[in-house]
């Protein structure tokens, strides 16, 4: 039979069908771009209906396409879908790209800067499928050509991304991972995506619709669209900004309410007596003094409606000599000296000499009595920072003699010939990173290169406990301001929370794309905040190992954290020079603070809150006007919004105080807010 037939709907062989195929795979071409018109016309010619498109699939429109191309195939890398307009041709790549960055710079000035912001993920991703595909070199000379265009911030980002130069290296790379495993976030008005939404429709681009189904995600919002430094103020991290769900969960950042000192005031106005009587106004400051002290013991004593429950998380009981100690902290905050712009703090800077190339941290105690130095050598050396001399505990033998109910027992226990100005530490095997003290003065925390965690005694002077867990350096260890707990960090991209009763981590705080940097507790000992290379931040509940905040807007890594003194905001430091300052309550940015040339690696607030002092790598330290900042921000927005004014941090600036060459590694204020600062003189 030479005529083709049709046999109950199906194909026989050899039949003319294959070509009523074809035109069905046509049509459905024409459908999925939306040609409508072009579709109706076909099928009433045809005469075919449309429920017959239905019945194939995009596999066989792929194979229409590549057997029409003929032997033109063969001349394409080993992969690659040679037909005109694929989305794996560089030619179409950089025209579809290029029409995309034409339709950003024509957009109106109102909608332009949030649609910019879309130019950066939709080019890393094509450079991805570029390389993936086999065409290196034009995908850097797509890099080359566009990249320029971008925000500055990314500029390291896209070095980096033309170290990627195969498919081999898209596997296992840091990079690329964040980029495809995490959606790139992007905060934009509902008016501006509706325009991005109708080019990409209109323009009929595939490849970038694909992209923004993959890869981006759009947090939309009703409004007036963001200005280009309100877009500036939170971009800059490998995941975009963070959406506003991940900063809608309730924090408790209040206070915790301090232990009930009345019945431990008895001997209180005994001991300020005798203090006082070397004094010829003696007679008159007991009575001065009473009610100064009144005031702040019921102070400590109120409820904070924004904090957690005493009981939300297992804290340790204090001991008669804890809170003989926190009585003692009390009567010197009773001599603090107030800050403000007119009365600014004292700074006492302990440079340590012939060390710039070996040092790695300082930390000073709670209590300013003693200080901890880190080397690279793996040593760790403690200063008493007082006349005291640095005692060990006596033999056991000795100890059997003394008094156990004795108020004074830890000071028996002393031995006063060993007193040292200077004591160090050996056991790691690589550079000391970090060093802390307990608030109970008794242990000392420090984090290594060789990934462990040792506790000294300061009373033996020896290791007690080892903690191994992290598989990589460790690059930051704090304690909890309440004790027992402590949190670390290291470059295997998460966040430790530990007790130190246990060689196990209680929690493990995963969801940084790079190595973490830095940890800081909350001052309630709820919470703990972790700074990363993926230039993000991220608050964790130690409760349940939950994220209730992500804040973006530093465009470097982050090495520095620190909490105010109420608990409410977080300033962090980071390689780009700036300090950003964030409301915990709802995870937005207030101000960024921008007077240092080099990178931030320690903060301290002053213990009234009024002050917060800024120490770099630029040699210079600076004070701001915290207390004036927090003023105006509550002012001005107390309310969370979607495209919040930021405000100028330069106008809170109060002093900066160049060294000659002493880059400062860390500061501490002592309870009286004298400023503490330590550094290495840099020859």
């Amino acid at each position: 039979m030479n005529n083709n037939t049709i046999v109950n709907g199906t194909d026989s062989p050899g039949s003319a069908s294959g070509d009523k195929r074809d035109l069905l795979a046509l049509l459905k071409l024409i459908k999925k771009y939306n040609l409508k018109q072009t579709e109706e016309l076909l099928c009433q010619e045809a005469n075919i209906r449309s429920e017959e498109l239905e019945d194939l699939d995009d596999k066989e429109i792929s194979s229409l396409l590549t057997s029409a191309l003929g032997d033109n195939q063969e001349n394409n890398p080993p992969g690659i879908t040679a037909h005109t307009g694929t989305e794996n041709d560089p030619e179409f790549c950089d025209t579809v790209f290029g029409e995309l960055r034409n339709f950003v710079d024509e957009s109106l000035d109102i909608y332009k800067h949030e649609l910019f912001m879309v130019l950066y993920p939709i080019l890393v991703q094509i450079y991805f499928k570029l390389v993936s595909n086999g065409y290196a070199k034009p995908a850097r000379e797509f890099v080359e050509k566009y990249g320029p265009d971008l925000d500055y911030y990314y500029r390291e980002d896209l070095q980096n991304l033309l170290l990627i130069t195969k498919r081999s290296d898209l596997e296992n790379n840091d990079f690329v991972t964040a980029m495809e495993t995490d959606k790139f976030i992007i905060r934009m008005s509902r008016d501006a995506h509706s325009l991005f939404k109708r080019h990409i429709q209109d323009r009929k681009q595939e490849l970038i619709a694909d992209i923004v189904a993959k890869y981006l995600h759009f947090d939309t919002y009703e409004g007036t669209a963001r200005s280009k430094a309100q877009c500036d103020a939170t971009a800059g991290s490998l995941i975009g900004e963070a959406r506003r769900q991940d900063n809608k969960i309730r924090v408790y950042y209040g206070l915790l309410k301090e232990v009930d000192f009345q019945s431990l005031t008895t001997p209180a106005p005994t001991v300020v007596e005798e203090e006082d009587d070397n004094d010829p106004d003696a007679p008159d400051k007991p009575k001065k003094k009473k009610p100064k002290k009144d005031p702040l013991f019921s102070k400590k004593s109120k409820s904070d409606p924004n904090a957690p429950a005493m009981d939300r998380i297992p804290l340790p009981e204090l001991k008669d000599a804890d809170k003989l100690e926190k009585l003692k902290a009390l009567r010197e905050a009773s001599k603090r000296v107030p800050l403000n712009k007119d009365s600014l703090p004292s700074v006492c800077l302990y440079t340590i000499l012939n060390s710039h190339h070996t040092v790695t941290c300082a930390e000073i105690s709670e209590d300013s009595y003693m200080m901890a130095v880190g080397f690279t050598d793996s040593s760790i050396k403690v200063w008493s920072l007082t006349p005291a001399k640095l005692r060990e505990m006596k033999t056991a033998e000795h100890l059997k003699d003394i008094d156990k109910d004795a108020e004074d027992v830890l000071v028996r226990m002393m031995d006063d010939r060993t007193g040292e100005a200077a004591r160090t530490f050996y056991g790691h095997s690589g550079p000391v990173y970090r060093c802390a003290f307990a608030p109970e003065k008794n242990m000392l925390l420090s984090c290594s290169e060789d990934t462990t965690i040792r506790l000294w005694s300061l009373h033996t002077w020896t290791c007690i406990v080892v903690f191994k867990g992290h598989l990589f350096p460790v690059w930051d260890v704090r304690f909890s301001p309440h004790g027992y707990y402590f949190a670390s960090c290291s470059y295997d991209k998460t966040a430790r929370l530990w007790a130190t009763d246990s060689n196990q981590p209680l929690r493990i705080f995963t969801g940084h794309l790079s190595d973490v940097d830095c940890v800081q507790f909350h001052p309630n000992s709820n919470y703990i905040a972790s700074g990363s290379s993926d230039r993000t931040i991220r608050l964790w509940d130690v409760l349940n190992g939950q994220l209730v905040r992500l804040m973006t807007g530093h465009k470097g890594s982050i090495y520095a954290l620190a909490f105010s003194t109420c608990g409410r905001y977080l300033a962090s430091g980071s390689s780009d020079h700036t300090v950003l300052i964030y409301d915990l309550s709802h995870g937005q940015l207030v101000t960024s603070l921008v007077r240092h040339t080099g990178s931030i690696h320690t903060m301290c607030f002053s213990r009234d809150g009024t002050i917060l002092a800024i120490g770099g790598l630029d040699c210079c330290l600076t004070l701001w006007d915290f207390s004036k900042l927090a003023e105006d921000y509550i002012a001005q927005n107390s309310n969370a919004s979607h495209n919040p004014e930021i405000n100028e941090g330069d106008t809170y600036l109060l002093r900066a105080f160049p060294t000659k060459c002493t880059p400062f590694l860390s500061l501490h204020f002592t309870r009286r807010n004298l400023l503490l600062a330590v550094g290495t003189y840099k020859a």
